[in-house]
């Protein structure tokens, strides 16, 4: 790193002619690196299989971690290895938790921090959790009749049995045992979903007389049954008689380990959380877990099985509660029978109302459980039936998961408008299949989170594995390996340190976006659909709402914006030409195309135009509340406030000047953004794309990265108010003042990136000067390097024989040992005499399969994680005359090698490495390498010293 801050060394010293000045512009204009803290590094997903820990193993493996740059690790715990069982220790027992005492003082000593999920695998659940607090279901048996008749039959419902195994496993359910914990080792079975063929227990029963408007009358007849068979004379009229049955959904905790295994909670009731947290109380207590930071939820994944989970046994009270009537009047529409108004209204309501149970009986109470003992929770509040925006925001940290920048905008959305310091991220989940994905493809999958808005990011993920476990030792089913078994160990922490040094800046301040976008979710909650309930997934949480569109249009465009619900915009103030969100501030509010918006909500809206915002809606004003209130008085409000609005005409758009602010309506969406003062980024027509911080002192912090496959170099202006800027590289720490150019509206810097390369600016508003940023441009005279020495130094399976060439190609064309070896091998060469004219050198590597570690004269100057594979040599190293090139390859070959000679690797629980692709399942159906070809590997291609004159000076 030294040689990439020499020009920080030689401005400190410019700058340091007394303690005063140093101090003044340290505060005013100096270049500054942010100090880096352990929430600024990477922190990594820690599985424990089976819980099989030593104090032994735990210490290596946290001082490995420390090494390569994580910051700290979330522990959960997950199902077993075979032939390991002896080592096993069950979830909360007394050797579990002394475990984690022992954890959490070795992670102290360390400087790791250290997380915990609130459960062994996930979602909540385990075996405390009995049939009163499962999760449950509801189900209908549906009867048509008419007047005159005497309606007589047996009301009930029998369950069709399910039996869902995790790894994919055969069983009958015949062979099945209720409860499942008498079924011996549920590590073995596996169970994911259960459900026995019985009767379920009856919720109510009513009829429904019908005419063509509907459902007009309703008859509870719950207490008319007798021994389970209802009689009764039909009334005259056409009538509907409704059945409600409570089922248990049966979802079973997913990868549980040992002592983890049973029902999934009920996510609706307190009285469940309650019961499923005392447990952890009884476990900790009279220990001390001070150091332990948040508690964690990795997800609602409930519902990934037949069925959802629906209902929970106090539902009619707490809807009535909610939205003012009773649903039990309503049981056609909330079947789906009655007129499609109706339907709609109710379902919405039935919807809102488990979103509220979501956010009021489980998320709320379980941060207000952590926070008593002086701890926080992570939340992935994704997967869920539920207004997301308002779980995150619930949230001490909301986590999001996924690749598309739109979509994982949620949780940092909720953080910005609530004003949370910290947005994670599940990151770089399964990329590639196993073993196929190196440390570039895990920077540009960061770089992705970044510009969504993360700042704490999570790998998916590093296994606890015993150090004298065969390679390559223990690993989880859906990952990328962050482990140091993985032949790209050695070159983690250069990618680390890139998280660290990004996040450094990522953290400081707070969000700068202009724009916040409303979150329609009306129009979504109150679409019949298929299903009761709609969830929203990571990869698609805004994609069936018009919200989306508008996203995609800002987000490609180079406008900043957050998304804000229904509930978070009771909180927006307008002052001072700012809309306010605790602490944070917009200039506009854009409303994606809604037919439905809750009262409430259009209410404020008006209320903020007439204190002076500018409302954009795009298409047209809602027509409509959703929802029974909508019908009985919400749509009248929302008519009686758009008739105050006088709009005229102009050209495609209307406008509304209202109290003090403005109304525009439009189709297009750069039709309205033109009326709100907001200018989108000019960079993103070039393939860069940024986020924004603001820092306390009026100045910014720009992330900024070429998502582009081509050179980027030339003028940029920023939609800020500065007079100078600096520019800091977080992956070679390379730093220095901008060089800039002003006109009479804007001040421009010149900045020359790479593909997929990421800079940070930070704007000053004052004028500063001093050592700028270094570029270069590319001289002729290159010198291709030969005489090539290769020694491999580390990997397996075996070390093949060193090897002298003068042309560079993958080491696997030797075939033999070097087909299947998968570590790392050194290049040496002598570099001959160099000019003394240049003012550097670039190194250009034509090709790297994955990564490479440079030395001069055996002192190390960086490493290259992704193409183009350049680095600038400092003048200073160049004066001696050896050169060496580690690089590491991919896990794949060693891995395809053991497969093909029959290696047992794969001896887990539960599920037993499952492939990402089809092409790659064995005859077991699960992951299989053994038709892999060795992918290349090494260096090929020229290994070229470019001579380079700087441009800036």
């Amino acid at each position: 790193m030294k040689h990439f801050i020499f020009l920080s060394l030689c401005l400190i010293t410019v700058f340091s002619s007394c303690e005063q000045n140093n101090q003044q512009e340290k505060e005013t204009g100096r270049i500054n690196w942010p100090e880096i803290t352990q929430e600024m590094k990477p922190w990594t997903r820690w599985w424990w299989h089976g819980s099989a820990v030593t104090e032994k193993g735990l210490t290596a493996s946290l001082e490995s971690y420390q090494e390569a740059g994580l910051g700290g690790v979330e522990i959960t715990p997950i199902y077993g290895v075979k032939g390991e069982e002896g080592r096993v220790i069950d979830f909360l027992s007394s050797d579990w938790i002394a475990k984690l005492v022992y954890t959490l003082k070795e992670s102290q000593r360390f400087g790791l921090g250290v997380d915990l999920a609130n459960a062994s695998g996930w979602p909540f659940g385990g075996p405390w959790v009995n049939e009163e607090t499962a999760c449950k279901y509801v189900t209908s048996r549906v009867f048509q009749v008419k007047g005159g008749q005497t309606f007589s039959e047996s009301i009930h419902y029998v369950q069709k049995p399910i039996l869902r195994m995790q790894d994919g496993k055969k069983l009958d359910i015949k062979d099945v045992k209720a409860p499942l914990a008498t079924n011996g080792d549920l590590q073995e079975y596996a169970f994911d979903q259960v459900r026995f063929e019985k009767s379920l227990p009856l919720i109510m029963v009513s009829a429904h007389k019908s005419d063509q408007k509907g459902f007009t009358e309703t008859i509870d007849l719950t207490d008319q049954l007798e021994d389970g068979k209802l009689t009764w004379a039909v009334p005259a009229g056409e009538w509907v008689i409704c059945a409600l049955f409570e089922g248990l959904h049966g979802k079973q905790v997913e990868r549980a380990g040992p002592g983890g295994e049973g029902n999934v909670i009920d996510h609706f009731s307190r009285i469940a959380l309650d019961g499923y947290l005392d447990k952890f109380d009884t476990a900790f207590k009279n220990h001390d877990i001070s150091y332990l930071r948040y508690y964690f939820n990795d997800s609602y994944e409930v519902d990934d099985a037949h069925g959802e989970a629906n209902w929970t046994p106090d539902f009619f009270t707490v809807f009535q509660q909610i939205n003012g009537y009773d649903l039990r009047n309503y049981i056609p529409a909330l079947l789906g029978l009655d007129t499609p108004e109706t339907n709609s209204r109710v379902i919405y309501d039935y919807r809102m109302t488990i979103s509220d149970l979501l956010l009021e009986n489980y998320t709320k109470p379980w941060q207000k459980w952590a926070g008593a003992q002086g701890k926080g929770i992570r939340n992935q509040a994704h997967g869920s039936p539920a207004n997301v925006l308002d779980l995150y925001a619930a949230s001490d940290v909301p986590e999001i998961e996924g690749r598309e920048i739109v979509n994982l905008k949620s949780a940092a959305s909720a953080a910005h408008v609530t004003g949370k310091k910290l947005i994670s991220s599940e990151s770089a989940t399964w990329l590639n299949e196993h073993f196929e994905s190196n440390w570039g493809d895990v920077k540009n999958a960061v770089d992705n989170m970044f510009l969504s808005g993360v700042n704490h990011i999570f790998y998916h993920g590093t296994a606890y594995s015993p150090q004298e476990a065969m390679w390559p030792g223990w690993l989880f089913y859906a990952a990328v390996h962050f482990a140091p078994t993985n032949s790209l160990w050695g070159d983690f922490k250069t990618l680390n340190q890139y998280v660290a040094r990004s996040q450094s800046f990522l953290q400081a301040g707070r969000p700068a976006n202009d724009i916040l976008v409303y979150f329609n979710i009306a129009d979504h909650w109150s679409e019949r659909g298929n299903n009761m309930l709609k969830h929203f997934h990571s990869n698609t949480l805004f994609d069936d709402l018009s919200l989306k569109v508008c996203g995609d249009y800002l987000s490609d465009n180079g406008y900043s914006w957050d998304a804000i619900s229904d509930k978070q915009l009771q909180d927006v103030t307008y002052q001072n030409n700012q809309l306010l969100t605790h602490g944070n501030s917009y200039k506009t509010i854009l409303i994606p195309e809604a037919s439905l918006m809750p009262a409430e909500t259009f209410e404020k809206l008006i209320s903020l135009a007439n204190e002076g915002a500018t409302l954009l809606f795009v298409k047209d004003l809602p027509e409509a509340a959703p929802g029974m209130s909508g019908k009985t008085g919400g749509t009248q409000k929302i008519e009686n406030l758009k008739n105050e609005l006088l709009f005229k005409q102009d050209g495609n758009r209307r406008i509304a000047n209202y109290g003090k602010g403005l109304i525009v309506v439009a189709k297009e969406i750069p039709e309205l953004i033109t009326h709100a003062g907001v200018q989108p980024e000019s960079f993103y027509i070039d393939g860069l794309q940024s986020i924004r911080r603001a820092k306390d002192d009026g100045n910014y912090y720009y992330f900024i990265k070429n998502t582009s496959d081509t050179l980027f170099k030339g003028w940029i202006t920023l939609q800020a108010d500065y007079a100078s800027a600096a520019l800091y590289n977080p992956m070679t720490g390379a730093e220095g003042y901008a060089l800039t150019k002003s006109d009479e509206s804007k001040t421009a810097i010149y900045v020359s990136m790479r593909p997929e390369e990421s800079i940070v600016i930070e704007t000053f508003k004052d004028v500063y000067t001093g050592e700028l940023y270094p570029f270069y441009e590319k001289l002729d005279n290159a010198i291709v390097l030969s005489d090539w020495k290769i020694d491999f130094v580390k990997g397996g399976p075996i070390l093949p024989e060193s090897l002298s060439t003068d042309k560079l190609q993958s080491w696997t064309i030797y075939g033999g040992d070097y087909a299947y070896f998968s570590g790392t091998a050194e290049y040496t060469t002598t570099i001959p005499a160099l000019p003394d004219s240049t003012d550097t050198w670039l190194l250009h590597l034509d090709n790297v399969n994955e990564s490479a570690a440079i030395y001069l004269n055996n002192e190390y100057i960086g490493t290259l994680l992704n193409a183009p594979y350049e680095l600038e040599l400092p003048v200073d190293a160049l004066r001696g005359n050896s050169l060496k090139i580690a690089v590491s390859n991919l896990m794949a070959n060693r891995i395809a090698y053991m497969d093909k000679q029959g290696v047992t690797w794969r001896k887990f629980y539960n599920i037993n490495f499952a492939a990402r692709r089809a092409e790659n399942r064995g005859e077991d159906g699960l992951f299989s390498a053994r038709n892999w070809k060795p992918k290349p590997s090494g260096l090929s291609g020229d290994v070229i010293l470019i001579p380079l004159k700087r441009t800036i000076k």
